[in-house]
């Protein structure tokens, strides 16, 4: 029995998120490369959330192609790939003081 794929709408829906996702892993690796070595022992964290950012990114093209092969007639680049005013923002909790 074949599965029923995304809809177009779930598509976008998913792009979108799968952007904002990246864009908040790609500022945590700045954050931590800024703050902890990027070698030996204490950079773990940050080599794994690059190795997560590189999956991630392969997760999102591969996407991008299903999206296509799908829906043909309507699918977009921006759908996995927004322009930066089109993406929203991960909600991020910050504690204060």
């Amino acid at each position: 029995m074949t599965k029923p794929r995304l809809t177009f709408e779930e598509h976008e829906e998913l792009g979108r998120t799968l952007a904002d996702i990246r864009d908040e892993i790609s500022h945590r690796i700045t954050q931590l490369s800024n703050a902890y070595p990027r070698s030996g022992p204490e950079s773990a964290p940050y080599r794994r959330l690059q190795a997560a950012l590189q999956e991630l990114d392969i997760a999102r093209t591969e996407l991008d192609h299903a999206m296509f092969r799908e829906h043909p007639d309507t699918g977009e680049t921006t759908v996995y790939y927004p322009h930066e005013e089109d993406r929203g923002t991960v909600i991020r909790s910050v504690r204060r003081r």
